[in-house]
C-alpha cells in the first residue's frame, strides 16, 4: 500500500502556527532583545559615542554608578514618588471603580468617562497645564489667596518639597483612572448575586468589599501594582516638563539623569546611562517577582 505522502493535519497546524509566530518574533527580538544585548555591551564601555572602548576595569561604570551622589538622589526620588503616589493611586482606583459599577447608579458613563479622560490628555500637554496651575501666580496660589489659606503666593515649582507633591499629584490625576479601567473590568466578572447572598448574610458595604471584592480581584490587583511600579521607576515626563530636576536637581528621576548622560549634557556618556539603565531594568524585574510571589495564591 503506498503510504499517502505531505504532512498530517497536526503537523500542518504546527507549521502554520510557527509561521504565524515567526513575525512577531522576529520584531521582538530585533526591536528588544537585540539593543538590549547591545545596551549592556555598551554598559562596559567609556569614552565618548564615536570612541568608545572597553572600559578599565570592566565594570567602571556599575562602580562609578554607586559612587555618584546624584544618580543615588535621583533613585530616592524616584523611590518616594512609588512609595507615596503608587499606593494613593490604587486605593483611589479600586474605591472609584467599585463606586462605578454599582448597577443603580444613574449616568454611569459619563462619569466613568471623566475620571479615565485624563488617561488620554497628552503627557507633555498635561504637564504644561500642571505647571500652569500651579506657578506662582497660577490658579492654584488665587485659589488658595481668595479663600484666606495664604497670605503669599506660594513657589510651588521652586521649592523641593512642594515640587514633589506637585508631581505625586500630577501622576495621581493622569494615572488613576487608567487602573480604574482594569478594575472596573475585573468587578464586572464578579456575578452580583455574590454580594446579594453577602447582604443576605448580614455583611455591609465594608465587609463585602474587603472580603469579596478584593480576595476576587487580587490577580488585578497584582498587575495594576506591577505596571505602576514599572511605570514609576522610569518616570521622565513629569521630572523634565515641570520641574526640569530642579530646583537644584531634588526632583530629578533615574530616568531623567540617563536622559542627561546621553543627550542633554554635552558629550554623550553612552556607556554610563546605559550601566544606569540596567541597574533601573534589575530594580524592575526583581519588585516585579516579588510582587508576582506575593500575589501568587497557588498552593
Amino acid at each position: 500500500m503506498n503510504k499517502k505522502k505531505g504532512m498530517s493535519l497536526l503537523a500542518k497546524q504546527k507549521a502554520a502556527g510557527w509561521v504565524f509566530l515567526l513575525p512577531a518574533t522576529i520584531l521582538i527580538f530585533v526591536m528588544s532583545f537585540y539593543p538590549m544585548v547591545q545596551a549592556f555591551i555598551m554598559s562596559l564601555q567609556t569614552g565618548s559615542s564615536a570612541n568608545l572602548k572597553w572600559a578599565n576595569p570592566i565594570t567602571f561604570n556599575y562602580a562609578r554608578m554607586f559612587k555618584d551622589q546624584l544618580f543615588k538622589r535621583s533613585v530616592g526620588n524616584t523611590f518616594l514618588y512609588l512609595i507615596i503616589q503608587v499606593p494613593i493611586m490604587l486605593v483611589l482606583a479600586i474605591l472609584l471603580a467599585q463606586l462605578l459599577n454599582n448597577k443603580n447608579l444613574k449616568l454611569k458613563g459619563f462619569f466613568r468617562t471623566c475620571v479615565f479622560l485624563p488617561c488620554a490628555t497628552s503627557l507633555v500637554s498635561y504637564a504644561l497645564i500642571f505647571k500652569s496651575l500651579f506657578a506662582t501666580t497660577g490658579l492654584a496660589n488665587t485659589v488658595l489667596m481668595n479663600l484666606g489659606l495664604i497670605h503669599e503666593n506660594i513657589n510651588w515649582l521652586g521649592t523641593p518639597g512642594t515640587a514633589r507633591f506637585v508631581i505625586i499629584l500630577a501622576l495621581i490625576w493622569r494615572w488613576t483612572g487608567y487602573n480604574m479601567v482594569f478594575y472596573l473590568a475585573g468587578l464586572q466578572n464578579i456575578e452580583y448575586s455574590v454580594y446579594e447572598a453577602a447582604h443576605i448574610d448580614g455583611a455591609n458595604g465594608w465587609k463585602s468589599f474587603w472580603y469579596i471584592t478584593v480576595p476576587l480581584l487580587k490577580p488585578v490587583i497584582v498587575m495594576t501594582f506591577i505596571m505602576s511600579i514599572n511605570g514609576t521607576l522610569q518616570l521622565f515626563d513629569e521630572s523634565v516638563n515641570l520641574t526640569k530636576g530642579g530646583p537644584a536637581n531634588t526632583t530629578i528621576t533615574m530616568s531623567h539623569y540617563i536622559y542627561n548622560n546621553s543627550f542633554g549634557q554635552g558629550v554623550a556618556n553612552f556607556g554610563y546611562a546605559c550601566a544606569m539603565s540596567f541597574f533601573v531594568f534589575i530594580l524592575v524585574a526583581i519588585l516585579a517577582a516579588i510582587n508576582l510571589k506575593v500575589g501568587d495564591t497557588r498552593d
